[in-house]
């Protein structure tokens, strides 16, 4: 089985956008995916869960792409997407979690161990085609990651979404403008670790309102019990797009100051 983190990429390969989104993380999720093929021609897919969460939407997102190709012809497959948790589990920890029987490190159930083995299923069925995992920083622009996040939330949100299937030509969105740098950040540069440390703010939609909290602790009590989104951003236009995704203006919500 051949597996990279990231390689150049072919003109001949097959390119693959993937993402998740889910609204209260358990709550309503979509996923979206978007094939490409060297012949010219291009295939959205997406669906819906009432129930489920974040990382699961974004392992069916790969899981399904990759399932949706018919033939493993030895060509290479290039698939982008924003989730370093789908990156590390499926090229680096995965192994670990099968010699252990599916435990992680601190002994306890590897969480959607359904969906990790699917995806390796996948992965396996394809050999000896290489892939390419690739890493796309979400909301920063690019064209395919930013159709498939319209998608995915499009699904989770219950909106009707229509799924685009025909050439390049008639598709009107820049699919192979990509970033030159798309490796997977390290768990131990300052970047990453300021992003996971330092949160922005703590935004909740509770009744019909929105509030922004300095801590998780002060998130988690007012939305404890209760039916309410809510998620951590990183910056105030990080803000931005999840109230949009939220269905909301951010440019005429009302957020109010918690705890």
């Amino acid at each position: 089985m051949l597996l990279s983190v990231h390689m150049p990429r072919s003109f001949d390969s097959i390119i693959i956008f993937t993402d998740g989104a889910c609204s209260g993380n358990p709550g309503p999720g979509g996923w979206a995916s978007i094939v490409v093929y060297p012949e010219g021609k291009l295939i959205e897919m997406g669906g819906h869960l009432r129930e489920t969460t974040n990382n699961r939407m974004e392992l069916s997102a790969a899981e399904r792409a990759l399932a949706s190709l018919t033939y493993s012809e030895p060509r290479s497959i290039d698939l982008y997407t924003d989730s370093t948790y789908v990156i590390r589990g499926i090229t680096q920890w995965i192994w670990g979690w099968r010699s252990s029987g599916w435990k992680t490190s601190a002994g306890k159930e590897v969480s959607n161990r359904d969906l990790w083995e699917t995806l390796l299923g996948q992965v396996m069925r394809l050999t000896p085609t290489k892939i390419n995992w690739h890493y796309l920083r979400g909301h920063t622009g690019v064209p395919g990651n930013e159709r498939c996040d319209e998608i995915a939330v499009g699904f989770s949100k219950g909106a009707h979404v229509t799924l685009y299937e025909g050439t390049l030509l008639q598709y009107g969105i820049a699919i192979h403008d990509l970033p030159d740098n798309t490796d997977l950040p390290s768990l131990h540069s300052p970047s990453f670790a300021q992003k996971k440390e330092r949160p922005f703010s703590y935004l909740s939609l509770r009744d019909g309102l929105i509030t922004r909290h300095k801590t998780w602790i002060e998130c988690e009590r007012h939305v404890k019990g209760r039916q309410a989104k809510y998620k951590k951003t990183t910056s105030e236009q990080d803000e931005h797009e999840i109230l949009k995704g939220w269905g909301l203006d951010p440019n005429n919500a009302v957020i109010k100051v918690g705890p």
